[in-house]
């Protein structure tokens, strides 16, 4: 089962926002594409990659376009705890937020 987290959806939202800016229809497709990729975690949980930036297992990342989507692995479930741009930096609070439990939802 893949379930979004509050933070997941927030950074979905503000990816569709700051495209729509330009294009809406380009907003849709882009975030329509992120969840159809997150999708193939329900069968496939470690598909992507242990992320660099935490020494953990469970907590990996796949990519779509540019855009890093993070999730973390708990018994049969998949937690998507966040998507950042891969030019942005990977700064320690996203890592505190990754970490956080009471992020789950």
């Amino acid at each position: 089962m893949v379930i979004w987290t509050e933070p997941g959806k927030s950074d979905l939202r503000a990816i569709h926002d700051f495209i729509a800016s330009d294009t809406k229809y380009y907003a849709k497709k882009v975030v329509q594409d992120i969840v159809e990729k997150t999708n193939i975690l329900e069968e496939y949980q470690r598909i992507g990659r242990k992320m660099p930036e935490i020494d953990d297992e469970n907590v990996r990342e796949i990519f779509a376009y540019s855009y890093r989507i993070l999730y973390e692995i708990k018994s049969d479930k998949v937690y998507i705890i966040g998507i950042v741009h891969g030019r942005r930096d990977f700064i320690s609070t996203h890592v505190y937020r990754i970490k956080e439990p009471n992020n789950r939802t």
